[in-house]
């Protein structure tokens, strides 16, 4: 028996950093989808837990977000079975696309099914916290505003119509070492959440996406000039608004027009090596 699940790379259409917890945990409000950009997560029947991949820069140990996902439900359920984990990698590694977190989302709904335990999106979602802030929002893969640390997901409903650019630089963003360096009382970049909700209740493109911001992305801009450059050739070569996912370096266009993001992919193909036009998810 093997079960398959799809982990898709997600996208921030905001991100706010509130504050820092005492216990150094990051207070969030963000609005986070999902493309069709995904890994293939396949999950056989064994007696202990391990982890392989296709990709020769991930772990295959304890150190994996997939195995920590796996041990996590174990230890949650009591139960004594293992897991043959095999991932197919098709997202970018080290990203801002949330693969590492979604890959370990997808272990949890596939041992969910696996050990047949029946549990909930919430509950899983809740064991998933204990692997990184952006599990919680993977196990559901929708539309949704996330806040707290990121165990509060709010699914929206369905996006206004358009298309994604990613243009992923040739270099990887520690997040942890981003996080560090974020200054909460200087932050200069603030995204508007609730025009980006009334946008998306509405069905406004242009609304929402007036309200877009990432407050992370100056920090990782500043050590890294090539996330400012691609978001100005998106928007040069037509993207409506262009904007760094996560703690980085990809950054993405969204066009409301296929025809335009179709332009606008094919003229980044010439300065970026890793770029790809997708969709979102529902």
């Amino acid at each position: 028996m093997e079960i398959m699940q799809k982990a898709p790379a997600k996208i921030n259409l905001s991100l706010d950093a509130l504050y820092r917890h005492r216990n150094g945990d990051h207070e969030w409000r963000m609005v986070m989808t999902s493309v069709d950009l995904a890994d293939y997560v396949h999950i056989r029947p064994a007696k202990t837990i391990s982890v392989t991949t296709d990709s020769g820069f991930l772990p295959e140990d304890p150190r994996n977000l997939a195995y920590q996902a796996a041990r996590a439900l174990q230890q949650e359920s009591g139960v004594h079975a293992g897991a043959r984990i095999h991932i197919e990698k098709h997202i970018p590694v080290a990203a801002g696309l949330g693969g590492g977190s979604s890959d370990a989302a997808a272990v949890l709904r596939g041992l969910n099914e696996l050990w047949h335990l029946g549990y909930s999106r919430e509950q899983l979602a809740r064991i998933g916290l204990r692997v990184d802030s952006d599990v919680p929002y993977c196990v559901y893969s929708e539309t949704a505003l996330v806040s707290g640390r990121g165990e509060i997901v709010e699914p929206l409903g369905k996006l206004p119509q358009f298309w994604v650019v990613l243009a992923k630089p040739s270099l990887s963003i520690s997040t942890p070492r981003i996080l560090r360096a974020f200054d909460y009382k200087s932050k200069t970049l603030c995204p508007d959440n609730d025009k980006v909700l009334a946008g998306i209740k509405q069905n406004d493109f242009a609304l929402m996406t007036a309200g877009m911001a990432n407050s992370l992305e100056a920090v990782t801009a500043q050590r890294h000039p090539e996330i400012n450059a691609l978001k100005e050739r998106l928007l040069k070569y037509g993207a409506d608004v262009a904007q760094m996912s996560g703690s980085g370096p990809t950054v993405f266009g969204l066009c409301a027009k296929r025809s335009r993001a179709v332009r606008v992919y094919n003229s980044m193909k010439g300065f970026c090596r890793e770029v790809y036009l997708v969709h979102t998810l529902g």
